[in-house]
């Protein structure tokens, strides 16, 4: 190759790309690499790791991915403004332990433990797509010498009876059949805003959980519940009750959304998957429509508890003009999600039972989350010890 570019070109390995050297040494020695690389599948060419992440995410991972729109949309939100800002220009063979650490420090600034696990969880995902593209060796967020932050400790407060009972004594009354449905049946926020007439078996005191109202890029749409499932929660009588209340006093309003999405279809399958679906809701807002859970959080949630004295009022306007609440995450509307697994758990239900009602997959994770709400822990246990040296 004398007098043409480089000197000596390796070239001939399948699945391996030509390469020209200067030396020939250099392109023995990188041909040796190449075909043991090769001959155990693990063959990277350095030149594809060139590709910027930013364009990588753009044009290799980002197309590829699907799952939940809400899910999606939370995805694009931290690679848009955590990801592709501080490191969308490197290349990807270019982000190491060293700028991981580098990177890390500068979230630190501005999020929380939670929110950074997260983020890294999303990167540590696109880069593995590079590992598994055969455009990286190793996946550096996997390194054992810089971690995200270790997961905040804590654990789950329920609210007490008294104060299921304040907050629902000053919620208006349009909404006030939504404190029972969260504390007696213990759905979620999205649940209980989509939970319809046809979902409630009054003969058989038995709710079907069924759907949620779900928010996607500002819009509303029916879809199933959290994880795709379906469930049967058991109707106490006095959560039945108070439903009969609310239907004789506002009656269940016709609402017609699109299906999991309220994007416009590109493809006649998601014409037919997404198509406007009409439900008889039990709660709607003032505009009978399904409700809004930013509005509701913001103008019907947090102004109960602060008339309730879970929280402090609203502030005065500040300098600007602008008002906002001070954020929290113990008294939002799953509070009353967390009351109702306490009181089945101190009633003697059963984990298994409880992790079914609440829609887990997995009763450890329930035991996991509320293994302090069971009753008087460890003191069958200390009987038995008793027993035996009394």
């Amino acid at each position: 190759m004398y007098g043409k570019c480089t000197r000596y070109r390796v070239k001939g390995i399948p699945g391996v790309k030509d390469r020209s050297f200067d030396a020939l040494q250099d392109a023995k020695t990188w041909l040796a690499q190449a075909q043991t690389d090769a001959r155990r599948g693990e063959f990277v060419d350095p030149r594809d790791g060139a590709l910027s992440l930013k364009d990588y995410i753009a044009t290799h991972w980002w197309p590829t991915q699907s799952g939940d729109p809400s899910t999606l949309e939370r995805i694009e939100q931290r690679v848009r403004r955590h990801i592709v800002p501080h490191l969308g220009a490197l290349p990807l063979n270019g982000v190491g332990t060293e700028v991981l650490r580098s990177w890390k420090k500068r979230l630190e600034k501005d999020l929380g433990p939670t929110s950074i696990r997260l983020v890294w969880a999303t990167l540590s995902g696109v880069l593995q797509a590079a590992v598994e593209d055969r455009r990286l060796a190793r996946n550096p967020c996997r390194a054992s010498t810089v971690r995200p932050p270790a997961a905040a400790p804590g654990r789950v407060e329920a609210w007490g009876p008294e104060r299921v009972l304040a907050v629902r004594a000053v919620i208006p009354d349009r909404y006030r059949v939504l404190v029972e449905i969260g504390a007696g049946l213990g759905l979620r926020q999205g649940e209980a805003f989509g939970l319809s007439m046809e979902d409630i078996d009054f003969d058989a005191e038995i709710v079907h959980v069924r759907r949620q109202v779900k928010m996607v890029r500002t819009k509303l749409c029916f879809a199933l519940p959290k994880g795709r499932k379906v469930r049967d929660v058991p109707l106490p009588s006095s959560v039945a009750k108070a439903l009969r209340q609310h239907v004789e006093f506002l009656a269940p309003v016709p609402v017609t959304m699109p299906w999991d999405d309220p994007r416009p279809p590109q493809t006649p399958v998601e014409a037919k998957h997404r198509r406007p679906r009409t439900y008889n809701l039990l709660v709607t807002g003032r505009e009978h429509k399904a409700i809004n859970r930013n509005y509701f959080n913001s103008y019907v949630w947090k102004p109960a508890l602060a008339e309730a004295g879970v929280i402090a009022a609203l502030e005065e306007s500040a300098p600007d003009g602008s008002r906002a609440w001070e954020p929290f995450r113990e008294h939002g509307y799953h509070a009353l999600r967390h009351f109702y697994a306490s009181e089945q758990l101190e009633a003697g239900e059963s984990v298994v039972s409880l992790a079914r009602w609440l829609g887990h997959s997995d009763p450890g994770f329930t035991l996991r989350k509320y293994a302090h709400f069971l009753p008087r822990a460890g003191a069958r246990g200390g009987a038995a010890i008793d027993a035996v040296f009394a």
